[in-house]
């Protein structure tokens, strides 16, 4: 089955066909610059525009940077805040005129990670975060996705967690990126005594440098870099629409 896979970000909109049984992109990556303001009408007009340009005309999943409830937005990051309380999957499906579905970017991310990719058959609870402007969390138990836990947004040296070990730090504050990594090893050491997961993915862009910071990063649990990157939202939230998409 293929699915048309949208991942909305606080820069691009990006979206592909994706094979669902593989987790492969079957179409050209395609990318237009997020609107700004990014209010949902024209966010929305500007996925119509992606889908359009790959000529598709199936089913659509769609990554927010959200918690989402339901279809319905409950919170807003990186995009306008009008997003909240509207029903996303609802609006979307009637713009698109297909069956859609809509998931948080992080919960789509790490369903592409569990079941394609670093994390795939890894039994017991996985954390896939992905380090950005802020940190997403994306919870699985033997493969099942807890949705929407923003483990970003935990109290951590009295402030949110992201405050103290997002990447923005490295990446827009010319922190250094030993003294950071420092940081998240704090961070992932205390999720290991509130979880005790298997396994940790890293995501976020900043993972590709994955491999010059992984030797400060000290925890118990294996810490793995994420598999697919800046697609893991196209293929985590194509996939979440092949389950039971919503008809238009």
């Amino acid at each position: 089955m293929i699915v048309f896979g949208v991942d909305v970000g606080g820069s691009g909109i990006k979206g592909a066909p994706v094979d669902v049984g593989t987790g492969e992109l079957t179409g050209k990556r395609r990318r237009i610059p997020t609107p700004r303001p990014a209010a949902p009408g024209p966010v929305i007009d500007t996925i119509a525009r992606l889908v359009d340009r790959a000529g598709w005309s199936g089913p659509v999943g769609v990554a927010l940077p959200s918690v989402v409830q339901d279809g319905v937005v409950r919170t807003a990051a990186n995009i306008d805040p009008s997003w909240i309380g509207v029903d996303a999957r609802s609006e979307l499906a009637q713009r698109l005129g297909v069956p859609v579905e809509v998931i948080n970017d992080a919960d789509a991310a790490g369903l592409a990670e569990v079941t394609f990719g670093a994390a795939r058959a890894v039994d017991g609870v996985v954390l896939v975060l992905t380090f950005g402007t802020g940190i997403g969390s994306g919870v699985f138990f033997d493969g099942t996705l807890v949705p929407n836990t923003e483990l970003g947004h935990l109290e951590f040296r009295g402030m949110e967690a992201e405050r103290y070990a997002a990447a923005r730090l490295v990446e827009e504050d010319d922190m250094n990126i030993e003294w950071w990594a420092s940081r998240v090893g704090e961070y992932l050491r205390y999720l290991e005594r509130i979880f005790w997961p298997r396994l940790f993915v890293f995501g976020g862009g900043i993972s590709k440098r994955f491999e010059t910071f992984s030797h400060i990063i000290e925890t118990s649990t294996p810490v793995v870099p994420a598999g697919f990157r800046n697609l893991a939202g196209i293929i985590g939230a194509a996939y979440a629409a092949a389950g039971e998409p919503t008809e238009a």
